[in-house]
């Protein structure tokens, strides 16, 4: 299940806080998933929004890994939203070349969380980078093994914006889950059950209906980007 390489959490303290002062990560919680103990920080203090937080979908969604013994070895693997970092580092942590994105202020704290959790034999592994949906995913090659998303539909605004880059990231072959909290007003329920099913196959996998939470597997359907007129 675990990559023997990445047993035990990163010590490079003094690397971390020299690039990242703690001061400006006072809040951190600890999580226990598949054998490993991590260490998520959250910087409060740089008006990150709803990426300074753990949602508990990211939660539920690293709970669907261990629960079904997944393993990345050997996988590609890409994190849209990561926030934090807590899911895209779990998928290092067992044993996949992960790519963590998000929005480029949020980096430095999935970097910091990064320089935590991740043991330094293990980084060549995990590399961390800006992706707007919608705008710069071209940037980005389309020969992931996995994409992975937690709570990332809490504005209607983005969701043209997001199927566009998930369609253009996946391939034939790529396996997509994504883990969502419905939210009354934002048109989530929508987007799960009339928009994304026209572009993926979705298959629910995980259901947490006391939080309303649901784990998605999708693929992509058909034909190439190019041919997808998205509104």
């Amino acid at each position: 299940m675990t990559s023997a390489a990445c047993q035990e959490n990163s010590s490079d303290d003094a690397t971390k806080e020299k690039i990242h002062p703690s001061i400006y990560y006072a809040n951190k919680d600890n999580f226990e998933f598949c054998g490993y103990n991590l260490r998520i920080a959250r910087n409060t203090s740089a008006n990150l929004g709803v990426s300074a937080y753990v949602w508990d979908a990211g939660i539920a969604l690293c709970r669907y890994f261990e629960k079904e013994n997944i393993s990345f070895t050997g996988k590609k693997v890409i994190e849209l939203g990561s926030g934090t970092g807590i899911v895209g580092i779990l998928a290092t942590l067992l044993g996949g070349n992960v790519t963590l994105t998000d929005q480029p202020n949020i980096l430095q704290q999935i970097e910091y969380n990064v320089a935590t959790n991740i043991p330094s034999a293990c980084r060549h592994r995990l590399n961390v980078r800006p992706l707007t949906w919608g705008e710069d995913h071209t940037k980005f090659p389309n020969e992931y093994d996995f994409i992975l998303g937690s709570d990332l539909v809490y504005s209607s605004v983005s969701y043209s914006s997001l199927i566009r880059t998930l369609h253009y990231l996946a391939n034939q072959e790529t396996t997509i889950y994504l883990s969502s909290a419905f939210r009354k007003g934002n048109g989530s329920l929508s987007f799960h059950e009339v928009l994304l099913p026209e572009y993926f196959n979705c298959l629910v996998v995980d259901r947490l209906a006391d939080k309303d939470i649901t784990v998605y597997k999708m693929t992509r359907i058909g034909r190439g980007p190019e041919d997808w007129f998205l509104t």
